[in-house]
Parts: C-alpha cells; sequence; structure tokens
C-alpha cells in the first residue's frame, strides 16, 4: 500500500510555507488548535504549567510538550496555597480549616500567557494557569482568582479598572549565608555600588550586560517594559509597565519577577524583592497607578465631560483612605514589610493624599483630564501582585459604592508625620479580619486562608533570635 500523502500546508509566493500569524505570537494564542503548531515552530520539547502561590511564588508542573496537547488533566493539591513562606501550614481556627483530604484543584491553561522561558538551555514553554474544583467552580482562595473576582465587581457596575504597576528591587552580591546582612554588588566599574545614584545614568550603566538580558528576556515573554531607572538605595532599579487590564498587569509582574532574578543570576548576583533588604537603605515599593474606565463609552470615570474631578474620584479615593489600613497585610505581607514603613524614609507613614506629593500615600500625578488616577504608594516589592492589586482596587470599588469622601488633599511633607498604618504584621492581621466589606470583596475563603498563613508566619519569625537582641540583651540584661 502506498503511504498516505501529507495533507498540504498553505504557501506563499515560491512555494514558501505560509506561517499563520498568530504561530509568531510572542505571547499567547486563543484557542487549543494554535497551540501545537505554535509549539512546533519554536521546537518547544517541556512546557511549564504554572500559578501564583499565596506569597507569589510559581508553583505547578513541567511536562513534554506532547503531552501537554494530548488533553491531559492537569491537577494539584491545595496544600501549596494554604503554606506559609518558610514551607509550614497554619493550625486550623478562626474560620481557616485545613482540607481532611486534600483533594486535587484542576489547573486550567490560560492560553493567552503561552511564552517561551528563554533563560531554560532546552527549548522551553510556559503557561500561567488558573484553579477550578473539579466541578468547574472557581477556587475562591488562589490569588489570580481573587483578582478576577474584584475585576468582575466592577464589570457588574459597568466599569473596568486600568492599572500601571512600577516595581522597584535590589541587585546584591550573593548571600548563601542567610546569617551574614546583604551587601550592595561590584559594578562593571569594579567598584561596590554606592547609594544616592536615584535617575543616574551612570548608575544604570554599571549593570548594562544584566540589564540587556533583562530586556531580551522580556522581549522573548511579550512582556513590555516602560521604563527602567536606577532608583537612590546602591543596586536599587524600578522597572515601570504600561498600564493595562489588571490581570495581565498582574501576570506580567509575576513574570517579571521571575525574568529578573533570573538574569541577575546569570551574572553571578542576586536580585531581590525584599520590601527592606539592607539596613540604611531605602525599601523597595510596588507602587500601584489606577484609574477606572466606563466599559461603554470608554470615558475615565474620575473626569466629567468638562474635564473637572467627579465625585467617583473623591469616593475612589475615600475609600481607599479608610480601608487600605485594613488590607495592608495584602500591600505588606511579612515582617520585613514594616522595616520600609517608617518616619522620614520615602515611604508612607499614613493615608493622606495629595496632588503630585510624593510624600502621601496616594498621589495623583500631573496628567490630562483623561488620563487622571490615583497612585498607592504603600505596597512593597515583596507583596503578591496579584493580591495587591486586588486589595487596591477593592478598596476603592468599597470607597464608590458607598460615597466615602475623603480627607482634603495636603500639601506639605506628610511622611515624618505621626505613623497611623498598623506597625507590625499581627496588628495588620487582626483589622483585616475584622473588614467584613473587605471580606465580602476578596471573599471569606481567601480572608480566613490568608490571615491563617499571616499569622502562622509570624510564630515562625518568632522562633529567630535576631543580631539586635544577641547585641544588646547579651551581656546587659
Amino acid at each position: 500500500m502506498p503511504p498516505a500523502k501529507k495533507e498540504a500546508r498553505p504557501t506563499g509566493r515560491a512555494g514558501r510555507v505560509r506561517v499563520p500569524a498568530y504561530v509568531k505570537n510572542l505571547r499567547g494564542v486563543t484557542a487549543w488548535k494554535q497551540v501545537s503548531e505554535w509549539l512546533e515552530w519554536r521546537s518547544i520539547e517541556d512546557i511549564e504549567c504554572i500559578t501564583p502561590d499565596q506569597a507569589g511564588v510559581a508553583r505547578g508542573k513541567m511536562m513534554p510538550s506532547k503531552k501537554f496537547t494530548s488533553n491531559t488533566s492537569l491537577a494539584l493539591p491545595s496544600a501549596p496555597f494554604m503554606m506559609t513562606i518558610s514551607g509550614d501550614y497554619p493550625e486550623d481556627g478562626n474560620g481557616f480549616s485545613y482540607p481532611e483530604d486534600d483533594g486535587d484543584l484542576k489547573l486550567v491553561p490560560d492560553l493567552s500567557t503561552l511564552s517561551v522561558v528563554p533563560w531554560e538551555e532546552d527549548p522551553t514553554a510556559q503557561v500561567i494557569c488558573d484553579l477550578v474544583h473539579q466541578d468547574g467552580r472557581n477556587v475562591e482562595f488562589t490569588p489570580r482568582n481573587v483578582l478576577k473576582r474584584v475585576v468582575a465587581a466592577y464589570g457588574k457596575r459597568g466599569l473596568r479598572p486600568v492599572v500601571a504597576p512600577e516595581i522597584e528591587f535590589y541587585l546584591v552580591r550573593k548571600n548563601p549565608d542567610p546569617d551574614y546582612p546583604l551587601v550592595p554588588p561590584v559594578g562593571r566599574s569594579g567598584r561596590p555600588i554606592g547609594g544616592g545614584a536615584g535617575y543616574s545614568i551612570a548608575g544604570v550603566n554599571e549593570f548594562d550586560e544584566l540589564i540587556d538580558d533583562i530586556y531580551h528576556f522580556s522581549e522573548s515573554q511579550g512582556l513590555e517594559i516602560d521604563t527602567l531607572i536606577h532608583e537612590e538605595g546602591a543596586g536599587q532599579l524600578e522597572i515601570n509597565l504600561r498600564h493595562g487590564d489588571p490581570v495581565e498587569l498582574a501576570d506580567q509582574v509575576f513574570m517579571f519577577k521571575r525574568t529578573i532574578r533570573e538574569a541577575a543570576l546569570k551574572h553571578d548576583t542576586y536580585a531581590t524583592f525584599m520590601a527592606k533588604p539592607i539596613q540604611g537603605q531605602p525599601g523597595s515599593a510596588m507602587h500601584i497607578h489606577q484609574s477606572i474606565v466606563d466599559k461603554k463609552t470608554g470615558r475615565n470615570v474620575f473626569t466629567d465631560e468638562t474635564g473637572k474631578e467627579t465625585e467617583a474620584f473623591r469616593h475612589f479615593i475615600g475609600g481607599m483612605q479608610k480601608h487600605v489600613p485594613n488590607a495592608l497585610v495584602m500591600f505588606a505581607p511579612y515582617v520585613n514589610s514594616y522595616r520600609r514603613l517608617t518616619q522620614a524614609a520615602s515611604a508612607p507613614v499614613n493615608t493622606k493624599w495629595g496632588y503630585d506629593n510624593r510624600t502621601t500615600a496616594f498621589r495623583v500625578p500631573r496628567s490630562d483630564p483623561a488620563a487622571r488616577r490615583v497612585e498607592n504608594r504603600i505596597p512593597s516589592s515583596d507583596a503578591n501582585p496579584y493580591l495587591a492589586l486586588a486589595a487596591s482596587l477593592a478598596c476603592g470599588l468599597i470607597g464608590m459604592t458607598k460615597n466615602i469622601e475623603p480627607d482634603a488633599p495636603v500639601g506639605t511633607t506628610v511622611n515624618e508625620d505621626e505613623i497611623d498604618l498598623p506597625r507590625g504584621l499581627l496588628e495588620a492581621v487582626d483589622l483585616f479580619e475584622n473588614d467584613e466589606d473587605l471580606r465580602d470583596m476578596l471573599g471569606s475563603s481567601f480572608a480566613s486562608t490568608y490571615a491563617a498563613i499571616k499569622r502562622a508566619e509570624f510564630e515562625t519569625f518568632m522562633e529567630v533570635i535576631s543580631p539586635w537582641e544577641r547585641e544588646f540583651l547579651l551581656l546587659n540584661v
């Protein structure tokens, strides 16, 4: 029997095979039938199916690409999403209970996030997944679903949030022993990097090759960097992302963190998103710019037809002033986070707002009326981007639905004033648990799970004896 004829593929001029446009997409396809061609065109061997846990760490499974496209059912236990940063599990109580069966949750790939993994030697792809129960219901306590829940709450009111995150981070010398403090890296000049290099081009140029890799890795994944600058800290950089849909931007921050860490490791350096990694140096923030659009008209609801501020704008700020302190545990999720939120340390210490005032928690940047937005300057860079965006947008929406009026704007320096944010993790958890409006907006299952994890992390921290205790208590008490 003669061999079967291969199905003819579309050809262009000169008999060349015509490649469908979606195959060349750097990021994402729209249907499963496109996945095989996308992978085959790049000779992809393996694919990472990943999803963010409560800390924003990538969890998931790796498999051969052929298995991925063969209707394989993907599953993960619920345990990774109830785990502390140290790998422990919280005790039952206060509304939280660990499931006795630890049954499987289904991973559902979001094909719009499909991209290559540029730092892998073997051709590898990655895709971000959502989690659902076996019957198809969304898993309420997973971070990506929490953010989707908040975005859907806006959608029910005919609104669409638009965000633009800015992420600060430090480059530091490799530090395999956690007992030793972190120190700035050595740049191409051969000298340790010093502080006070805010917006310095020379400061950025110290890491030219590393930054080139960040750009190349990002471009390969279809991630768009708006700007990159050197911040005030020694070896501290900031990346700004273009504005867009909250879930898409959270996905990008999630991927950027992986990308930046991998680029740094390639150059024998660590990249850290700790809020306060080096004593005496500025902390690292994740500022979030936010505006709200009417889905029908496409108009920014913070601005009326005459270009003036609207009630929605004021109520959004009012909601943030009232509820952000209760949501602080989602913006400052670790004990270390509260070391950044101190007076006169280039970080907010209260809930005041102002026009182009960088000492406030909520800054309204100078812009055209159509681009009017509110910048939340409280989140630290260690925050899970999905949860930080969810909390910030939730606080604003509560203000808009309950018509919460803000205080008067301030034009003076206010980050040296009295601190009226929670001063530590446990206080923040208490406020979070008692805010019924936030619990309703974010989901009761998530709120109970997240609070339990944070309490357990605090207890783990309390088991560690710090250098301060050895220095001042060892021989003096």
